[in-house]
């Protein structure tokens, strides 16, 4: 009988083969053809060849970009991580940018498609759901973020992304693709974005429109994320984010994570966090208040000793223990009366 066993490296081999042979089955059968440009509520495009199989392992990790221009050191990590393989883009306005970015500029990919949804059906088609399932990587543009908990929360398709992310296939976004990531958002749904000015004079108010029971990324589940840092000057709009949030769910420590125009971090598995940024000058922006303060209907924001930290590129920074090294900066800042005022160093 030894003589007709295999070594354990050839059933092994055969293993992974028979894998593989299936996903690429499963995803020849599940994703699209030529002919395929809409569905009920969405319409789709499609670059790439989707039957081919996917050449490398696929890693968990996520992909935080802060809107604006792309850092393609970043992006490139995103795309190793997916295998190489088949992306889809998710989005709600916009056509075909991102797939061509990705699969001409970025490169090593096999295929992309993109989902751009006009309603709430899409969220809810077998043949969509089934190209999501079968997607390497999953990548939200921006846009209007309250497009998205509009027409995804509570669906299949929020079940899948969620899916997704738990088994370890690597998920990012641009601009209102990162700010639907964390634990808590900012949904913007009445669709004006809020100035760190509004946000800071009425934390209460009916614009401060923080939504829960979105996504559910266990490595987000302290963090509320937000976009276009410095361009938009909005720091005090996350730091009233975070304690509205807070006001929402009490005991859960939040912090609020804020990224720069042209800059992301890319997070491993492990929550271990690494900045890139197209220039200089730019940072991720970690916003930790020691005591979150009582909010008060039609009254400004107050808080004492917001913890600032800025990521650079030589920070070591972990999203899920909050631990930093070696930052850029440390600041603190009060808020009195909706102003945000930095301490001076004691």
């Amino acid at each position: 009988m030894s003589r007709l066993r295999a070594p354990r490296a050839a059933i092994a081999a055969w293993l992974f083969a028979g894998m593989a042979f299936m996903a690429m089955a499963a995803r020849a059968g599940s994703v699209g053809t030529d002919d395929w440009r809409d569905g009920p509520g969405y319409r789709t495009y499609v670059i790439g060849d989707e039957s081919a199989p996917t050449p490398d392992p696929v890693v968990g990790g996520l992909l935080l970009n802060g809107g604006g221009g792309w850092p393609y050191d970043a992006f490139r990590w995103f795309t190793e991580h997916a295998g190489h393989g088949h992306l889809v883009v998710l989005r709600a306005s916009g056509n075909t940018d991102i797939q061509d970015r990705f699969y001409n500029d970025i490169k090593g990919l096999k295929s992309v498609r993109t989902f751009v949804f006009s309603d709430r059906r899409g969220a809810s088609d077998p043949r969509l759901l089934a190209a999501v399932r079968a997607a390497d990587a999953i990548f939200v543009g921006g846009g209007d973020q309250s497009n998205y908990v509009r027409m995804w929360r509570g669906t299949p398709l929020n079940e899948a992304i969620d899916a997704h992310i738990a088994a370890g296939k690597p998920f990012g976004g641009t601009s209102a693709g990162l700010a639907i990531q964390g634990s808590w958002l900012y949904g913007c749904m009445d669709s004006v974005s809020l100035t760190s000015n509004h946000a800071l004079a009425d934390p209460l108010g009916r614009s401060v429109t923080i939504e829960g029971d979105f996504l559910h990324s266990a490595l987000l589940e302290h963090i509320l994320t937000d976009s276009h840092f410095d361009a938009r000057a909005r720091l005090g709009r996350l730091v009233t984010f975070v304690a509205r949030a807070h006001s929402l769910d009490p005991e859960r420590t939040l912090a609020g994570l804020g990224i720069d125009e042209a800059a992301a971090l890319t997070v491993e598995a492990d929550g271990t966090a690494s900045f890139h940024a197209r220039s200089g000058g730019k940072y991720a922006w970690l916003v930790q208040p020691r005591d979150y303060g009582a909010l008060q209907p039609g009254r400004p924001l107050n808080l004492e000793a917001v913890r600032v930290t800025a990521i650079g590129p030589a920070t070591t920074f972990n999203v899920h223990s909050m631990e930093v090294q070696a930052p850029a900066f440390e600041r603190e800042y009060d808020v009195v009366d909706g102003e945000l005022r930095l301490r001076e160093p004691r």
